[in-house]
């Protein structure tokens, strides 16, 4: 099979594009998917270079989702049969033109979408959703300010912000980018590259502060935003784009009688299992009502990896970044 391999620490330069690589085989559990398409993340730029919060055994294939048909199930799996369409939620293996995946970590694909808008759904969606409906308890009306708005978790968070009823503010660092928020549905826009956040912050919600941040970037923009809370919000740390982790004067949190949340949805899927299944359905309800309509603006062949990468790296990309297994 065709795939991208790490055999070596570092950046994308590092990665070799292999085209007869072994194919997986597929025991028991385990479900063998004809890959069509997968999302790139930024955990695929972290794993790649050892700094991902588990590292897998060398060589391996990076790619944490993916979208494809059904070739094979192992003993045990019921809930898929060959020729269905699915999505995995898988930690490595999705750059690649066939993966063997656990059955628990495979899903029937969403109806109404196709293989590249399915391809990125798990990381961002599932994401954003549990962020916003256990961790936050977004309400209606409330004012929900999402930072590095235009990326792949940051143009579902609007989404998903304005189905839950909230005012939502998107900050991004260019006008392209805020123009494609606002096709999202955001109310409001920030180009931080331009204007003081913390200043706009305070003239758009006069005063008040926002209720709730969603947080992927981290950096400089992070105390910024905190110091512009609400009584009672709630700042969702998701990741770290930008680079460096903040710290944060934990008086802020005090003063503004906030709360600072860790929002790790891997872990989620373990620690609660049943909620996150409730979440799929209420995900896939969403896609299949067009409610939710994931956006592919950068799409790649799987040989064309490293320019995927760069998009992603440079922070060029708006909405989702796909690698595709056929062109």
């Amino acid at each position: 099979m065709k795939a991208v391999v790490c055999k070596e620490l570092g950046t994308a330069e590092k990665l070799v594009y292999e085209e007869n690589w072994p194919d997986p085989e597929c025991g028991p559990g385990l479900v063998l998917v004809d890959i069509k398409a997968a999302g790139l993340n930024f955990p695929d730029v972290l794993i790649i270079q050892g700094k991902y919060q588990f590292q897998p055994e060398m060589p391996f294939i990076p790619g944490g989702e993916c979208a494809g048909v059904v070739a094979a199930v192992g003993e045990g799996v019921t809930h898929v049969k060959p020729g269905d369409s699915v999505i995995g939620m898988i930690q490595t293996g999705g750059f690649a033109t066939r993966v063997a995946a656990p059955a628990h970590s495979v899903f029937p694909m969403p109806p109404g979408l196709s293989y590249e808008q399915a391809a990125g759904v798990s990381m961002t969606y599932f994401t954003s959703h549990h962020a916003l409906k256990q961790r936050a308890n977004l309400q209606p009306g409330e004012t929900l300010l999402v930072m590095g708005a235009a990326g792949g978790v940051g143009s579902t968070a609007i989404e998903l912000g304005k189905w839950m009823g909230a005012k939502v503010i998107a900050a991004a660092s260019s006008d392209e980018k805020l123009e494609f928020c606002k096709q999202l549905g955001a109310d409001e826009v920030i180009n931080y590259s331009k204007e003081d956040l913390k200043t706009v912050l305070k003239e758009m919600t006069g005063g008040k502060g926002v209720d709730v941040v969603y947080d992927p970037v981290g950096g400089d923009y992070a105390e910024p935003a905190l110091r512009n809370m609400a009584w009672n919000g709630r700042y969702l740390v998701i990741g770290f784009a930008s680079g460096p982790i903040p710290k944060i004067p934990l008086n802020l949190a005090l003063l503004k009688g906030c709360s600072i949340m860790g929002v790790f949805w891997g872990r989620f899927v373990g620690e609660e299992p049943k909620v996150h299944l409730e979440n799929v359905a209420e995900l896939w309800n969403l896609f299949e009502n067009k409610v939710l309509n994931p956006q592919v603006t950068e799409s790649f062949a799987l040989s064309d990896y490293q320019a995927a990468y760069d998009c992603m790296t440079e922070r060029r990309a708006r909405g989702k970044v796909i690698l595709r297994t056929e062109d």
